[in-house]
């Protein structure tokens, strides 16, 4: 019989100690006197908004009024094809000159096919992304290895051509498709974790598909787990998740590689059936949709120039920023995106 796995997760405008979705392990022993516990009440004031994380296009920065907030969720929506990927890249390839590191890759595509973001990271900027196993078994103090191999890019289902919505399996099928998740967790956490102690501070998440319901979607529950427990926490919590019972043990370290995780940009890659740029911005939202609770959304589609289509982008939203409410045409060539 399938072991049942619970997702349950909080959303907390603040980040809640509180056990995620994905249920893990913790050490909820009681601490003994004078051990050093980092605060979990997250941290009370915002980033300093004049700072900006460039997106790789300066015409698009200035649409956006500088560049997108550190800190915070954009997403990027538009159907398979329209240069989400290679607008990704380039937020990530911008981190080099900005924070002095290149962005991660977490690939959640599962159908098989995949996303070309090997190709075209080194066709377009000479970087090889380095894959990281999502089915091999880690050892979590391999993460304070200053000289280990993370790897900047990770497909936790391994492009494993599996259908990732609930109306497309039983009930079986879904429990067997939570557990083999719940399985590969701790490699996720390693990855953004390790990364981030590193000096990474933009992460491109892709392979968001199109499903009529999201809270019917595996994809849709682990981004909401990668987001808000790994992303959205503060690093030492984030390293309670991994160590868990080692924690105490590497508390040292813990305290050494503390990061601030309203310095991370976040960039989410939603593929949409829509094709249209039109069609896009009258979308409807349903209740739960990642791009409701998004600080910032850009939609790419197609648009109607005389007897061909061209590709255009339009800000939806831009929270705490000024930004431009014009149609904006681009181009994708040899050297990416030119807006």
């Amino acid at each position: 019989m399938p072991t049942r796995v619970e997702f349950r997760f909080n959303r907390p405008q603040e980040y809640n100690p509180q056990p995620g979705k994905i249920e893990l392990e913790r050490d909820t022993t009681a601490t003994p006197p004078g051990l050093n516990v980092p605060s979990c009440r997250g941290y009370t004031k915002p980033m300093n908004q004049t700072t900006r994380q460039s997106t790789g296009i300066a015409a698009l920065d200035e649409h956006l009024g500088g560049g997108l907030l550190p800190g915070t969720l954009t997403v990027l929506a538009g159907a398979t094809g329209i240069g989400k990927t290679q607008l990704g890249l380039a937020f990530l390839q911008t981190g080099q000159q900005q924070e002095g590191h290149r962005g991660i890759v977490f690939d959640m595509s599962s159908r098989g096919d995949s996303q070309n973001h090997g190709p075209y990271a080194s066709s377009r900027y000479g970087w090889q992304l380095r894959p990281m196993a999502a089915d091999e078994s880690i050892v979590p103090e391999d993460v304070w290895r200053i000289d280990g191999e993370l790897g900047d890019y990770l497909n936790v289902f391994q492009q494993a051509g599996r259908r990732v919505t609930r109306q497309d399996l039983d009930f079986d099928q879904w429990l067997d498709w939570k557990a083999d998740l719940t399985k590969r967790l701790a490699t996720a956490i390693f990855f953004f974790y390790g990364n981030f102690i590193r000096g990474v501070r933009r992460a491109v998440i892709d392979g968001m598909e199109p499903v009529d319901r999201p809270a019917e979607s595996i994809q849709f529950e682990l981004f909401e787990y990668i987001y808000h427990q790994i992303l959205r926490k503060e690093s030492d919590w984030v390293a309670r998740d991994l160590l868990r019972e080692r924690f105490r043990a590497n508390q040292a370290e813990v305290d050494r590689h503390a990061y601030d995780f309203r310095q991370i940009g976040c960039l989410l890659l939603s593929t949409t059936r829509e094709t249209m740029l039109e069609d896009l911005i009258g979308r409807p939202l349903d209740e739960g949709d990642v791009l409701s609770n998004a600080n910032t959304v850009i939609y790419l589609g197609r648009v109607r120039e005389g007897n061909r289509l061209a590709r255009a982008m339009y800000i939806a939203k831009h929270r705490g920023s000024a930004c431009s409410e014009e149609i904006i045409p681009f181009e994708i060539g040899n050297e990416g995106v030119r807006v």
